[in-house]
């Protein structure tokens, strides 16, 4: 190669930032970024792949999630940080490039089970429960999706009634991200005047918990099963602000917000795994990354990744202006969770067998996205989203 060509290449854009989208960031944005990213380094990635085959959480890290101010980031006050969205979501996208499994939960905890307790919580309930959620103190789960009801959820079934100072709670909710482990839960269900949201503690009698094993995903999470038997929950226990499928809704769109990002951290992992060994992987007396067809894959792949975090960052700038909308929310998470999916499957192609081992991520990355492409909306509901708005018809009914 020549030394002019060698001068062009030095000159080109880092393959892991090829189009320079670190130049559309903040200071703050990339302080917050690089914080979480090397949080992830040292603390998640040299211990994530044996919690995963293990099928454990790794609750221990909970407080250094709280101590970077991580719960509850994008909320203002009682002990949150107050940062902007973009800012979350690039946190999101880092704690993804680690597990999947630590992306939900910080998920689940600031925007199921902390949003809406700021956005619709009496002030009495933000003060007791808000900072210590924001210290890692109490754990919060979100108890939407039913045994019968998922995509579906303006039908559940689980059921409020009041009687004098509480309302009874009867029903089942399925896949709850920290169920077992959390302090409250944020449980919708149908009353009289509607659907409510009601904050259940863990040792209200008749609630009880169990978790859900056996799973091929999310392994480095705890998924659960919400059961309500008869049990009071305290009037005081009522979110008071809030009536009818916009509760839980609106807190599906800030989950949705923040998984358009994290899968992006998933991708770029699987890409760089891809990457580096393509580069050192010798065939026929070549790296693989010479030949064709790895390139190709290469580069659809890194193609991709360029596109959802330019989709991201937008979408980020949309929510801190005040301009978003839900729709966009679901092109976002629909295209990049597609494209991260398809993005494990190429790298664990180009790593051939090597690519099915906890050695390296890609596999449980995969397997991770499978359970992200169905949660917070499934990728034919949020299909049916987009359809309806660009269409004006309805293809849910």
């Amino acid at each position: 190669m020549s030394q002019a060509e060698n001068e062009r290449l030095a000159k080109m854009p880092a393959a892991t930032d090829l189009y320079q989208i670190d130049s559309l960031l903040s200071e703050e944005e990339l302080l917050v970024r690089d914080t979480v990213r090397r949080f992830v380094a040292e603390r998640v990635k040299p211990q994530i792949a044996e919690h995963f085959e293990a099928g454990t959480f790794p609750q221990e890290l909970v407080p250094e999630m709280a101590e970077l101010g991580l719960l509850g980031m994008h909320l203002e006050g009682y002990g949150c940080a107050g940062m902007s969205a973009v800012c979350y979501g690039l946190a999101c996208q880092e704690l993804e490039a680690g597990d999947s499994g630590l992306r939900s939960f910080v998920s689940v905890q600031g925007s199921l089970a902390m949003y809406p307790i700021s956005a619709f919580g009496s002030e009495e309930q933000k003060q007791r429960w808000l900072p210590g959620m924001a210290r890692g103190e109490i754990i919060g789960c979100f108890g939407l999706t039913e045994p019968d009801y998922g995509s579906d959820a303006a039908h559940l079934t689980t059921s409020a009634r009041r009687d004098g100072d509480v309302y009874i709670l009867n029903g089942t909710k399925l896949w709850i991200t920290n169920g077992s482990i959390a302090h409250v839960a944020i449980v919708w269900a149908r009353a009289e005047d509607g659907v409510r949201g009601f904050l259940v503690e863990r040792d209200t009698p008749g609630f009880t918990t169990s978790t859900i094993s056996h799973k091929l995903s999310l392994r480095a999470s705890v998924t659960s099963e919400l059961h309500f038997a008869d049990c009071r929950v305290p009037v005081a226990n009522l979110l008071p602000n809030v009536r009818g499928m916009r509760g839980p809704l609106s807190c599906l769109n800030e989950a949705r917000y923040g998984i358009a990002w994290g899968v992006n951290g998933a991708a770029r992992t699987c890409y760089e795994t891809a990457l580096t060994y393509a580069r050192e992987r010798l065939q026929f007396q070549r790296p693989i990354a010479s030949f064709q067809l790895v390139q190709q894959k290469l580069v659809v792949m890194v193609t991709e990744l360029v596109k959802a975090e330019l989709l991201a960052l937008q979408l980020g700038r949309l929510k801190d202006s005040g301009r978003l909308h839900p729709v966009q929310i679901s092109l976002a998470k629909r295209n990049n969770v597609r494209e991260a999916l398809q993005t494990a499957r190429e790298a664990r192609n180009i790593l051939g067998a090597n690519g099915i081992t906890l050695e390296y991520p890609i596999s449980r990355h995969m397997n991770n996205l499978e359970s992200v492409f169905t949660y917070e909306g499934t990728d034919d509901i949020h299909t049916l989203i987009i359809g309806q708005a660009i269409t004006g018809e309805n293809a849910f009914a």
